[in-house]
């Protein structure tokens, strides 16, 4: 099997994992800025190497089958290590909505492929807001320390409940497009 440049990407994407759940330890005051960093610059590769498999054409059923992966590695590690940080229902709450969402669709995504549905199912602009909000709250609240006044992990959890109810949203438009599917094979 030839690794292409965007599976590559994905790759590197899962080895920062362990490199983010180290820094995010370290006990040192810059550990948060360096782990907001590898979190960015994970959240960046996640849209190079899709960008990259379109315009490049080289999307491949590995690659479409290890992206996913990698996205919710990588979002679920962060969200177990923000509740450890900051053990409180506010956080708790929308992390487990996420948590629950993306294990819920994953499971429908495959399910739906094995009926050789999976095109009933795609990626929602919903789906998409999602993401981007779900990162940018995720990484105010790996910075977590107020910057220039701003309260900056209270901005995030703000987002973060945004983008906790955008996922409730995205996960009822991903079950009502496979619910003709799911009734016809009760």
């Amino acid at each position: 099997m030839r690794i292409t440049l965007p599976t590559a990407i994905t790759l590197f994407r899962i080895a920062l994992i362990p490199l983010f759940v180290i820094v995010f330890y370290l006990p040192f005051a810059w550990a948060n800025v360096v782990a907001t960093v590898v979190f960015t610059i994970a959240s960046l590769s996640d849209w190079v190497d899709g960008y990259l498999a379109r315009s490049m054409q080289l999307e491949s059923p590995f690659g479409a089958f290890l992206d996913p992966v990698a996205d919710k590695l990588m979002v679920v590690v962060v969200i177990v290590l923000i509740v450890e940080a900051h053990p409180s229902i506010l956080v708790a709450l929308p992390s487990i909505v996420i948590v629950a969402r993306e294990i819920t669709i994953s499971a429908l995504r495959e399910w739906m492929a094995q009926l050789g549905s999976s095109t009933t199912v795609k990626v929602s602009f919903i789906g998409k807001t999602k993401t981007v909000l779900q990162m940018l709250a995720l990484g105010f609240m790996i910075f977590s320390e107020p910057l220039m006044g701003l309260p900056i992990f209270e901005i995030g959890l703000a987002i973060y409940y945004v983008a906790a109810i955008l996922t409730l949203a995205s996960m009822i438009i991903y079950l009502r497009a496979a619910w003709p599917v799911i009734s016809d094979n009760e």
